[in-house]
């Protein structure tokens, strides 16, 4: 990324796992690793260079209703050159965009693209988290390099910690359904807040995750002068992969790219966007152009049978992550963050050509990772995770066992393979076309139909 993107740069990360497990409340858990903020304008800026194309801003109005095919019928129509889609603009004018090939980036809920029916998937989690970027009251303070007990100079990832609800009620509703501080300081007294659930089903309300930010912000002695802007994240999480044999070319949410245990998106589809566009633009230089068959090859370069087992691996993860209670993500990040950083780092980003995806692109890595990974957790989180994999594994069919050992096969390619010629046994219908030439029974021969329709004769028959 050009260093115009990076809005913000920490030399640090903090974390927050007290209560649980003899680790005290006020601890700090600090990352030597450095965390930074992307600038999302001059990101979308970067990306955006003068080329050619041309920007048309307006909504499709096309439902998948089955394989390529859309309701309203023709709003959506694909052909062997291409692809004709209707749109409608801001202004109710309706507008027909012709291309070669449509790639859907509208989002993980896209009525473009169908999901998976085949293979037996989970429905998705969801990452819900209320965020507001706050001045916060900082009169009278002679320690202004901290917020609270948030270090102006860390990115705090997760505080996890319970101890600002007081009433009964409350608190076991929070440690049955966690959420998490996660707090960037920006400048001077203005810092970031967010209140994340990191994956539930069904979600956390957004409601839930703001009361409980300013409950705990307000237990930290934390005064908020001024709110600039809010934030509402909604991010789901795991679920069905793209059907198969789609002319539609699905990315980034809409083909499900988001990373089932940890939410994390943008470098994984900025990895893969080089891979996808490559595989489209070789296609579309080939003499006999199939794009049934670049389609394909673009949803092989995002989901190779590789990287669904990569992908199942993780899926097993944001299943376990749903099912603990606030001490058991204690634990689990406790542990994790205890591994060596190339080992959490290439398990976060997960994706073919980010940093040590090494460490989890193979089956065998991924078992060294695991046996690892539980050698650091606290005996019950551990015990739960092993009994996890058991019972998962029986339920869910074959998924989590293939990535993780060969024995299993791979998942289905993408990659298209061709349709068998329709074409019947041509010497057994040569043969009857002579014999029936030779008959002396007087019937009309059979022949092709006429290319001009206008000529073609239509006979009633009845049928006894």
């Amino acid at each position: 990324l050009p260093q115009t993107c990076i809005d913000r740069r920490w030399k640090v990360t903090d974390c927050y796992f007290g209560g649980s497990f003899d680790i005290p409340t006020e601890q700090r858990f600090r990352i030597d690793r450095p965390y930074y903020r992307v600038d999302k304008d001059a990101l979308q800026d970067a990306l955006s260079q003068d080329g050619d194309y041309r920007v048309v801003k307006a909504n499709h109005i096309s439902q998948a209703i089955n394989l390529n095919l859309y309701s309203p019928t023709n709003s959506l129509v694909h052909d062997e050159k291409g692809s004709t889609i209707n749109l409608k603009t801001k202004d109710n004018t309706d507008m027909s965009v012709r291309t070669k090939l449509i790639v859907d980036c509208t989002g993980h809920e896209t009525k473009l693209v169908l999901k998976d029916a085949k293979t037996k998937s989970i429905p998705p989690g969801f990452q819900i988290a209320y965020g507001a970027v706050v001045t916060v009251d900082e009169t009278g303070l002679s320690d202004t390099t901290q917020i609270g007990p948030y270090d102006k100079e860390a990115m705090t990832l997760f505080d996890y910690r319970t101890d600002h609800f007081k009433d009964e009620a409350s608190l076991q509703k929070a440690e049955n359904s966690p959420t998490f501080m996660y707090a960037m300081p920006l400048k001077d007294n203005k810092i970031f807040f967010e209140e994340t659930s990191l994956v539930a089903r069904p979600a956390v309300s957004f409601q839930e995750c703001k009361d409980r930010c300013y409950t705990r912000l307000e237990h930290l002695g934390i005064k908020v002068l001024d709110i600039e802007e809010e934030e509402f994240c909604y991010i789901p999480m795991g679920g069905p992969l793209p059907a198969k044999d789609q002319r539609v070319v699905a990315f980034g949410g809409a083909s499900a790219m988001v990373h089932p245990s940890t939410g994390y998106n943008l470098c994984r589809n900025m990895m893969s966007s080089g891979a996808v566009a490559k595989a489209i633009t070789e296609g579309l230089k080939e003499e006999e152009t199939n794009l049934d068959k670049i389609a394909g090859a673009a949803y092989h370069a995002m989901w190779s049978p590789s990287n669904i087992r990569q992908r199942n691996f993780a899926v097993f993860g944001g299943e376990f992550l749903m099912k603990q209670n606030v001490e058991g993500l204690r634990g689990f990040f406790d542990g994790f963050f205890r591994l060596g950083s190339d080992v959490w780092g290439g398990f976060l980003a997960g994706w073919p050509g980010l940093p040590n995806n090494d460490k989890h692109e193979t089956w065998v890595a991924r078992i060294l990772f695991g046996l690892t990974f539980v050698s650091k957790l606290p005996p019950k989180v551990a015990l739960d995770m092993l009994l996890s994999i058991a019972t998962y594994s029986l339920s869910e069919g074959v998924a989590l066992p293939q990535s993780v050992t060969p024995l299993f096969g791979e998942p289905d390619s993408y990659e298209y393979e061709d349709r068998p010629a329709n074409q019947g046994d041509i010497a057994a219908k040569n043969e009857a076309r002579k014999m029936i030439a030779e008959s002396k029974l007087e019937a009309d021969m059979p022949v092709p139909f006429e290319e001009d329709t206008s000529k073609v004769q239509v006979q009633e028959v009845t049928t006894v």
